[in-house]
Order: structure tokens, then sequence, then C-alpha cells
């Protein structure tokens, strides 16, 4: 996968949360492969036993049905996985990954309804949603090999799985392809979720961030609404008359900082009205240097 120069030399290629999630489906497989043969149907969800196996809404995860099927979850979710988790950090990914299985066991229960499901491909497409929407215009390899935009190999693959999820099974274990499309469903919801509610709690956290050298603001940005207008005249006034006043003594540091701060509102401004999709690579470096500032402080 091709990524900005300071994500590949700042941070390791596989993250701890993804890494874990390999090393727990590869122990399982071995398992099923060496031990106990049938764990994947102890382990896989079935509409018809519901609620009696109620574990199995999460356990169907982390079973596959061959070697095969574990190697092409697996490396998805080491292709797209990492970046997401940097971005985010390790319990809000795991959080995402459970959800995006959660929706695949909805989709099964409304629409498929027959079968065993088995296998991470839900969770780990709703990472790849997640990724091909976050950064859609980046460049991932095919098998290591053919390079793609991060979009179009996302939607290739998904539009691969809905066809083997037409045509019926494999091996004979109905593995319920078209349950991934919850897992999809649910990424996107929660991105466009994520994305529309979460830019004024940004704008807000980013305000009230203080330097070392760097008083307060003299207010906050998301002002509450007064109704005796002479009051809110007031605030402004000695407002105007403060940031004046702080103009004339900003160092070279500090001004580098608010130039920092107004060129992060305009990308937000940039997201809100255009989506995250129109971000250039310098803008993008700068979302991700900001959330990683928060998520650190």
């Amino acid at each position: 996968m091709s990524y900005p120069v300071t994500f590949e030399s700042e941070h390791p290629r596989i993250t701890r949360a993804v890494q874990a999630l390999i090393a727990i489906n590869v122990v399982v497989w071995f398992v099923q492969a060496t031990v106990y043969g049938e764990l994947s149907s102890w382990l896989g969800f079935e509409y018809a036993a519901q609620p009696a196996r109620w574990w199995t809404a999460l356990s169907y995860m982390f079973a596959h049905t061959s070697l095969l099927h574990l190697s092409a979850n697996m490396y998805g979710l080491y292709l797209f996985g990492p970046r997401l988790e940097h971005n985010w950090g390790p319990r809000k990914f795991l959080w995402f990954y459970a959800l995006c299985g959660l929706g695949g066991v909805v989709f099964d229960m409304l629409v498929v309804k027959t079968g065993t499901l088995i296998g991470s491909s839900s969770a780990v497409f709703g990472v790849m949603t997640a990724f091909a929407m976050q950064w859609p215009d980046d460049e991932v390899y095919l098998l290591f090999v053919m390079p793609m935009r991060a979009r179009t190999l996302v939607i290739g693959l998904f539009m691969t799985n809905l066809v083997f999820g037409v045509i019926g099974t494999t091996d004979g274990t109905n593995i319920t392809y078209l349950s991934q499309i919850g897992g999809v469903v649910a990424a996107y919801v929660y991105m466009r979720m994520a994305s529309s509610t979460g830019m004024d709690q940004v704008r807000q956290r980013v305000a009230n961030i203080p330097e070392a050298d760097e008083p307060p603001r003299a207010i906050p940005r998301n002002l509450p609404h007064r109704e005796r207008g002479d009051e809110v005249d007031d605030i402004v006034a000695k407002s105007k008359a403060i940031a004046a006043k702080r103009v004339t003594t900003l160092t070279p540091p500090s001004r580098r900082r608010e130039a920092k701060a107004e060129e992060l509102n305009r990308v937000l401004d940039k997201i809100s009205e255009q989506g995250i999709s129109s971000l250039t690579g310098d803008e993008r470096r700068l979302l991700e240097e900001m959330s990683k500032k928060l998520r650190d402080r």
C-alpha cells in the first residue's frame, strides 16, 4: 500500500489491534484444522439456532471454512486496518470492527436466514469501506503487484463477493457472502454519522487546546445563546478588545499556531461543504496530525 511518507516513517506497518485480530483468527484456524474440526460449527452463527447460541453473533467472525477464506480476509485486514487503527486508536478500531461484524449478523437475520454464517468478511469489508471513504484516492496494491485506487479496489472486491453470494456455496458450506452487505452498510452509516456530527465537536476541542505560551481564547467558538442582546454585545466588544491587544503581543511561534488553527478551520469547512474525499494530500496530513494531537492530550 502507498501511504504518505510521514505515516510510513513514523508508525509501524502492523498495529496492535490488527495484529491481535490476525493472531486470534490464525490460532482458531489451526485448532480447527488439527484438533477440533467441528469448531467452526460451534462458533458459526445460525439464524434458526437463536437466541440459544447468542455468543455466535461475535464468535462467527473468528472461524473460517478454508485456508483460502482465512488468507483473503486477513490480507484485507492487514491492507486496510492499520491506518484506520492509527487514526482512531485501538479501542475505537476494535469497537468499529465488532460493529461491522454485527451488521453482517443483522443482514443475515433479515435477508439470508439460511446456512451458517462463518468468517470475518463482514467486519473486514466494513474496515475496507471506512478506509475507502476516508482515503479514496490512496494507492493500494492488489496481491502486492497491481496498483489501484482504494475506492476502486474496494468496489471491485465487493462486487466479486456479491457475485459469489448469488452463485451459492463453497465446499458444501454456505459462507453467505451476501452478509457482507451488512458490514458495508454498517460502516457507511457510521462514517456518515461521524462526519456530520463530529465537526462542531472537533472545532470546539481545537479551539480549547491551550498552548504552553499562549493564553486561552477569550470566548469559546460556540457561544451559548442569550436572550439579552446588550449582554451579547458587551461580550463581543470585550472579546474584540482582547483580540486586538493580543495581535501586538503574539510571538512568532504563537503566530504559527494561529495560522495552523485557521488552516484547520478551513479544512473542516471544506469537509462540511464538499466531503472528506475533496481534501488534498497536505490537508489530509494536517487533519491526521491534529487528530493525533487531540488523542495525546
